[in-house]
């Protein structure tokens, strides 16, 4: 993943996150943003995670905070599953049960690689209160260990204004189902 230009220091990082945030205040509102901007300003890692998830289409903003922990969410907010993160199967074990024709890789590993999280399906019922999301697209979402030890996967689309959570192979992609992320600072 390439990352634009602006990205490459902390501050055009967080000159388009600022931006992101303060034209989309309905995805969080009552929040301030220097409170994020200190949270990221005191957190590289964080810092490094958000610009792989800006520089692979995900467009990160803001969509709230974590009853537990006081913690800011950021997710990825592009309309549609981000385009650089697309045709993934859910997992190492998915990729690895493959034979043949293979996806490039996988949703869990990708997120880990970057140091974020795929959505559960509550929390990609609170992205979908923020906005319509993955109208054309579908995202894999973080699955039960349950119905992962029995193969399958879960994950999630909008069609006819309703969020629909559905389960599939875990070995399975599609060209439009990519993965969304997100990241707790």
């Amino acid at each position: 993943m390439k990352k634009p230009a602006s990205l490459d220091s902390p501050s055009g990082l967080l000159d388009s996150l600022k931006g992101r945030f303060l034209a989309n205040m309905a995805r969080h509102p009552g929040m301030d943003w220097d409170e994020a901007r200190t949270r990221l300003e005191n957190s590289p890692d964080a810092l490094r995670t958000l610009a792989a998830m800006e520089a692979s289409g995900g467009e990160p903003d803001v969509i709230g905070t974590d009853a537990d922990s006081g913690a800011i969410i950021f997710c990825d907010c592009s309309a549609e599953s981000p385009s650089g993160r697309r045709s993934l199967c859910y997992d190492d074990a998915a990729l690895a049960a493959r034979k043949e024709h293979k996806p490039a890789g996988n949703a869990a590993g990708l997120a880990l690689s970057i140091g974020a999280e795929l959505l559960s399906e509550d929390e990609y019922r609170i992205l979908q209160e923020r906005g319509a999301f993955d109208q054309k697209t579908s995202t894999w979402l973080r699955t039960p260990p349950a119905m992962r030890a029995l193969g399958g996967a879960l994950f999630g689309d909008r069609r006819y204004d309703r969020v629909f959570v559905y389960h599939n192979g875990a070995e399975s992609y599609y060209a439009a189902r990519g993965v969304r992320f997100l990241l707790k600072v």
